[in-house]
């Protein structure tokens, strides 16, 4: 069984996906650490994460240790990879290694779980369940707030919001894959709902099909 989870930065969806990845056996893969890793590897390098060639040849040949890296989840990391992900030779790297995990989850357990923000559209426009999960622009804002300074970061709200609205134009009108429910995905709107609400819902789901 392949789930597909979509849905902007900070709606919940990774937690969700992992969640719901534990609870039924299944592999977890966060799709979009890929392009941040592509991201990272731009910016440890001090290259602009806006370089075409750069990204396209570190896509190319995944550094996958980065992966594990404390800076993948840098508000800066999360940025440069929605720049990466814009660009089509990227996309079309990264797409064999996220399909063939879906088809091929490693420990020969029954299902996968992909998060991201096309997996249900391009990625696995078959997967048997298709969830997008979103929340407010504010919600989500807030949420990476609370995040930055559980780390110890400074964080600044109105900052991060202004981020948070770029990051869904360049993400919902980039030409390649853009981010958009699929036409037979259940929409979650996470605004008004803590993770534990969103995940009996969607076990619930998941037990019907």
């Amino acid at each position: 069984m392949i789930i597909a989870i979509d849905g902007p930065a900070a709606a919940g969806k990774g937690t969700l996906a992992k969640r719901l990845a534990k609870e039924l056996g299944y592999a977890y893969l966060d799709t979009g650490a890929l392009y941040r890793a592509v991201g990272l590897a731009a910016l440890k390098a001090g290259v602009d994460p806006k370089d075409n060639a750069f990204a396209e040849a570190a896509s190319a040949d995944l550094d996958l240790s980065l992966l594990e890296a404390p800076e993948l989840r840098h508000e800066a990391t999360g940025t440069a990879a929605s720049h990466v992900a814009a660009m089509p030779v990227v996309r079309s790297n990264l797409l064999n290694f996220q399909r063939n995990y879906a088809s091929n989850p490693p420990g020969g357990v029954e299902g996968a779980v992909l998060d991201g923000r096309d997996i249900g559209t391009v990625v696995c426009p078959d997967a048997d369940l298709k969830l997008f999960v979103t929340a407010s622009a504010e919600e989500r804002a807030r949420r990476r707030t609370a995040e930055q300074e559980s780390r110890g970061e400074v964080a600044d709200f109105e900052a991060i919001l202004a981020d948070v609205k770029a990051r869904d134009e360049r993400d919902m009108n980039r030409a390649e894959a853009p981010l958009k429910p699929a036409e037979d995905a259940l929409l979650l709107d996470t605004t008004l709902l803590d993770i534990d609400a969103v995940f009996q819902r969607a076990v619930a789901v998941v037990r019907e099909r």
